[in-house]
């Protein structure tokens, strides 16, 4: 009895870590001090400032792998978990210095775990960051056949000082919105419970209202936002961050208020992207659940001061960026209020 009799194909493995490797020295800055294959990723901390701070998140990327293994494209959903982490630190300050990706699945196949991990990889190099490490498990039985399971962990750096955690909020600040590109990774469950498993809708069938298979409109990318933000970031012109995943507006906004500040939003400043409207429709979904569980449109929230107002919105004029102003911060239990 060899381990391939028992489901595990260690030549596969080494077939695909090979790919790896030559996919993470593509991302590798001078600081990374070893090879993807060692035990551990070694990566040097020379040349920061002494008062750096370290900041770590970790997350995955939820049901949207089901879209994935039913459309057999699986070269996104590396790119939407470095985007989310990404973002996740971006919101204390933080620029990103490494990651490390878990993948996981039944029967290895080297050719998807290439594609996974080029995403993975791209997202990285596009944002400066250094895939130094990861883990890729053949776990025979454990996972249905085709299907696997993708995390990451990123660790980043912002200096003490200009780390934001919501303190300087302060009632009169005003909340800057940016659009989302579709779901990004959250509220899948919700949206396939009601497109797919109750409406019967066909992944690769057109929808007219979305201008586009339901496919690509599930499968779009989850936005990366530093580009947009950390020019804000480096006038020191925000005051607070928001990244809207699972939770949704409602319970991510609270998540940076201060004691004594509360968010009032003002529904209707922004418009809903067709995606949000065709499920919550086609689902009967309350409003109130829309909005404790999809982004409806809007992936990141600034909390501007209303001096530096004008100076965010010349920013982002400057940037093409669109935005919304969606509400206020005022005097109030922590939390967010619909109006």
């Amino acid at each position: 009895m060899r381990y391939r009799d028992a489901g595990v194909d260690i030549e596969a493995a080494t077939r695909a870590k090979l790919r790896i490797k030559q996919l993470a020295r593509k991302t590798f800055s001078r600081r990374v001090l070893s090879e993807v294959g060692a035990f551990g990723g070694f990566f040097s901390l020379a040349g920061l400032p002494r008062d750096a701070v370290l900041i770590s998140s970790v997350d995955g990327v939820g049901t949207k792998l089901k879209i994935a293994f039913a459309l057999g494209r699986h070269s996104t959903v590396g790119a939407d978990l470095v985007n989310h982490c990404i973002n996740d630190i971006l919101v204390h300050g933080a620029a990103p210095l490494f990651f490390l990706d878990y993948l996981a699945t039944g029967k290895l196949s080297p050719r998807v775990v290439e594609e996974i991990v080029a995403g993975v990889a791209r997202a990285c190099r596009e944002n400066g960051c250094a895939l130094i490490g990861g883990e890729t498990a053949e776990m025979p039985g454990f996972y249905p056949p085709g299907e696997y399971d993708l995390a990451g962990t990123i660790v980043g750096w912002v200096r003490r000082k200009k780390i934001l955690d919501g303190h300087a909020i302060r009632p009169g600040d005003v909340l800057v919105g940016l659009p989302s590109l579709g779901l990004h990774t959250n509220g899948y469950s919700l949206a396939r419970r009601v497109l797919i498993e109750q409406e019967g809708m066909k992944l690769t069938k057109r929808v007219p209202e979305l201008g586009r298979t339901l496919g690509e409109e599930l499968l779009a990318p989850h936005r990366c936002y530093a580009p947009v933000v950390r020019p804000l970031l480096e006038k020191d012109w925000v005051n607070g961050l928001v990244h809207i995943t699972g939770g949704g507006l409602t319970d991510n906004t609270p998540r940076i208020l201060p004691r004594g500040c509360r968010a009032r939003i003002q529904l209707g400043t922004w418009p809903i992207p067709p995606i949000f409207n065709l499920t919550g429709r086609l689902g009967r979904v309350p409003p109130e659940d829309m909005l404790r569980t999809f982004n409806v449109g809007i992936g990141m929230v600034l909390v501007v001061a209303l001096e530096n107002l004008r100076r965010v919105t010349a920013a982002l004029d400057k940037q093409r960026e669109r935005y919304w102003m969606l509400g206020r911060i005022v005097r109030g239990r922590p939390g967010v209020e619909y109006v």
